[in-house]
């Protein structure tokens, strides 16, 4: 996997923390740049961690799935491309995201924006890829996602969120997609 197919989903899977960011950027009160750089770092580092617990994880497990890797990395890529798309089509109006930055605020939304980071992580793993470069890559984009989606959520709320969601999602899936194309063919 190349630099650009890394790159893609550092920025599909950065969606989520982008529009929480958004969200986050709509309910505070004040307006100061240092809640879109903790927003940037607490996001970005979560995400960049997770897919090191993943890829740790993973080579526990890649010698017994050597075979079954492409299709499990297919899967994983999938599953969360579709739960993207899902989210991003659901009626349903999402729970209000607090207007704090706290850790208390800060720390669940961060794990919880960073769930498919971890199964990401896992894929490498699946796909014997080296580890640092994608986590720095994803780490990065996600942080510059975040600090840019608390600013915009202060000027244009929350029009956007669900069609960068629905990209994030497409995205996830064609990667999902190649990988399972450049091993079966």
């Amino acid at each position: 996997m190349g630099i650009v197919e890394v790159l893609l989903i550092a920025i599909g899977v950065s969606m989520d923390a982008f529009a929480v960011s958004v969200a986050k950027g709509i309910s505070a009160r004040q307006m100061k740049m240092r809640h879109a750089l903790q927003a940037g770092l607490w996001f970005g580092g979560f995400q960049a961690l997770m897919p090191l617990i993943g890829y740790s994880l993973g080579i526990g497990f890649s010698s017994f799935v050597a075979e079954w890797d492409h299709w499990i990395a297919w899967t994983l890529l999938t599953l969360i491309g579709i739960n993207m798309l899902r989210s991003s089509l659901s009626k349903e109006d999402e729970a209000p995201v607090s207007s704090g930055f706290t850790y208390r605020v800060m720390l669940p939304l961060a794990i919880a924006t960073s769930i498919d980071a971890l199964a990401i992580g896992v894929s490498f793993a699946f796909l014997s890829m080296r580890i640092w470069m994608p986590v720095l890559i994803i780490g990065f984009t996600t942080m510059v996602f975040s600090f840019a989606g608390v600013y915009l959520g202060r000027f244009f709320g929350t029009r956007f969120r669900t069609k960068a969601e629905f990209v994030g999602g497409l995205v996830l899936i064609a990667i999902g997609c190649k990988i399972l194309w450049e091993h079966t063919m």
